[in-house]
Formats: structure tokens, C-alpha cells, sequence
């Protein structure tokens, strides 16, 4: 498991909290007692679920210390728990349960997604969003760079990590269990510091199970084969400027 790094992700927090702004501002209108941030990471996001219910009991689950402790620093009245969404067990039904780009590193939706909607409380929302942009320059450069020098033994798996079906496997998915489903995209156009900030971006999220393996030289050599093909594919604009387009789905299924 990578090892993250909460001061890399929050390099661009702004960016990485408006999907979170976005799904919330179409979780239904309630009174939720109990809220729960699954994969809640530095806690951005779990902020915001405490600023719109601030009656309610918050709290966040994270599997990486590194995180909970950012969290647990920046807002010490939400409780922060350690846990793994794929095994997560409420002790009690949660009224909202929200995941903001974290449920693209568990596998078997399938499974997962019906026990997330069993944890509700009867009316209670599951709301999720997830990066699903693999087919994008950003991703397949990384897989090919990952089979493209003698580190590919070592990063097998890592091409391998993230898993997001379309939206129509989650309609099927959800529909027969939910009273209320709605499931849109969304592409945002991220305005980066050249193919340098896109690396930048991703060394926070999606690159790290390719860097974490390598030896430093070898880190260096694969992420200079990565740059070099984001530059053939991130043409920068008129101001030296690159857009960086990024498709999410969202998901608000209400029981």
C-alpha cells in the first residue's frame, strides 16, 4: 500500500475539494444524526460535511495514519477513525455516508456498494465520487511507462490499482436497491504550471503505486519518461499554461 503524503495531495486543495462541494450540494436536503467520510484523507472534505450539518455527529475513516494524523490536527472536534472501506462495518446505521474519492482503490464494487447502502439508517444517502479518467493521457502514460524500463517487474500490480466501471454498471448495480439514484459526470479543466504540475498533481493520487516501489534512481528515470510524454500530449496554451481535463463520477443513491 502506497504511503501518502498529505501535504503533496493538499498542494492543490482547492481543486481536489470542489468534486467534494460538488456531490454534496446534491446529497437531499435533511437532518442527518450521523455522518461518516469514508476515505476522508486530511479531513478537506469531512470539513465540509461538519460546516452543513453542524448538529450532526461527524466522523471520518482513513486506512493511512499519515492522513488521520493531518486531520486530527487541523480539526480536533470531528472524530477520526483508521479503518478499510472494503471492510467497514457501521456500529450503528449512518444517515449519510459520504466517499469522495476514495472508493476507486477498492475492489468489487459490486459487493462493496450494496454493503455501503446497508450501513444507511431508512431515508439515509450514500454519496460517492470517483475519479474516472484512467483512459486518459495522464493515466495510460503512467502504465506505459510502467512496462517501459527494467522497474516493469516492480510495478505490475500497480497498473493494475484503480477500478471504476461506467456509469451504466452502477445504474444496474443500484437501481433495484435504492428509492432515489442519480449519476452524472463531470469534467473539470484544471489550468496547470506546464506537464511539471501535472506531475505534481498526480504524485498526490494516482501515481504513487508507481513511484513508492522504485529505488530513488530508478524513481527519477521513470518519472522523466512520464514527463516527457505528458509533454507530447499536454501542449501548453498561448500563456505557457496546460489545461489538464479530468472526468469524476458521481453517485447519490438514497435508500
Amino acid at each position: 500500500m502506497p504511503v501518502w503524503d498529505s501535504r503533496q495531495y493538499l498542494k492543490f486543495a482547492g481543486e481536489r475539494t470542489q468534486p467534494a462541494i460538488d456531490l454534496l450540494a446534491r446529497v437531499p436536503d435533511s437532518e442527518p444524526k450521523r455522518v461518516i467520510d469514508l476515505g476522508c484523507g486530511p479531513g478537506n472534505s469531512t470539513e465540509l460535511l461538519a460546516v452543513r450539518w453542524p448538529d450532526a455527529t461527524i466522523v471520518g475513516l482513513d486506512n493511512s495514519a499519515e492522513m488521520l494524523a493531518k486531520a486530527r490536527a487541523d480539526h480536533p472536534s470531528i472524530t477520526w477513525i483508521e479503518g478499510e472501506i472494503g471492510t467497514w462495518k457501521a456500529d450503528q446505521p449512518y444517515d449519510v455516508i459520504f466517499a469522495n474519492a476514495a472508493l476507486q482503490w477498492v475492489p468489487d464494487h459490486a459487493r462493496v456498494m450494496p454493503a455501503l447502502l446497508r450501513q444507511l439508517a431508512p431515508g439515509g444517502s450514500l454519496a460517492i465520487q470517483m475519479p474516472r479518467n484512467q483512459n486518459a493521457p495522464t493515466h495510460t502514460n503512467m502504465r506505459e511507462a510502467a512496462s517501459a524500463g527494467p522497474w516493469s517487474p516492480l510495478l505490475a500490480s500497480a497498473r493494475e490499482s484503480q477500478r471504476v466501471e461506467v456509469p451504466g454498471f452502477y445504474y444496474d448495480l443500484l437501481a433495484p436497491l435504492t428509492k432515489r439514484l442519480e449519476i452524472w459526470e463531470t469534467e473539470y479543466q484544471h489550468v496547470m504550471d506546464g506537464a511539471e504540475g501535472i506531475v505534481e498533481w498526480v504524485k498526490g493520487t494516482g501515481l504513487r503505486p508507481y513511484i513508492e516501489p522504485l529505488p530513488p534512481k530508478e524513481r527519477e528515470a521513470y518519472l522523466a519518461l512520464y514527463l516527457k510524454a505528458l509533454k507530447r500530449d499536454y501542449p501548453p496554451q498561448a500563456n505557457g499554461k496546460v489545461i489538464m481535463p479530468f472526468r469524476r463520477i458521481f453517485i447519490v443513491a438514497t435508500i
